[in-house]
């Protein structure tokens, strides 16, 4: 299982935002800067960070990007989901067979994965 490229660069993104001021928007240049990306690539990004209500922007001369709410709250899968949706990571060619037990074992896996990731805060790296 792979997550996408934007996904990483989303993650990172958030983490620069949760350890930085909150009473000062970071501009998009900066925070493209800061991961060598360019800035319409990562406004892409940053688009759907605000859509999902993980951060929210500020138009400007000293406008920005800022993390929105209680940044100890954010995870590691509200990010991914911000990104690559919430759709299964498997798809069992026997899904709808209640007895599948492949279905079952990739259901239960998954289901761990995200467990661990919606409990992993991104605020606790920053501490």
């Amino acid at each position: 299982m792979k997550y996408s490229k934007a996904t990483n660069y989303a993650l990172h993104t958030m983490a620069f935002l949760i350890a930085a001021a909150p009473d000062r928007p970071v501009g998009v240049q900066q925070l493209a800067d800061k991961q060598g990306l360019s800035p319409t690539y990562l406004s892409k990004i940053l688009t759907k960070l605000v859509k999902a209500g993980l951060i929210e922007s500020a138009s400007g001369a000293n406008g920005g990007y800022r993390a929105r709410g209680k940044k100890e709250d954010i995870s590691f899968l509200d990010v991914i989901q911000a990104i690559e949706g919430t759709t299964s990571i498997f798809e069992c060619c026997h899904s709808e067979n209640p007895e599948c037990r492949i279905h079952r074992v990739m259901l239960s896996a998954e289901d761990a994965m995200d467990q661990h990731l919606r409990n992993t805060k991104l605020a606790d790296l920053m501490k």
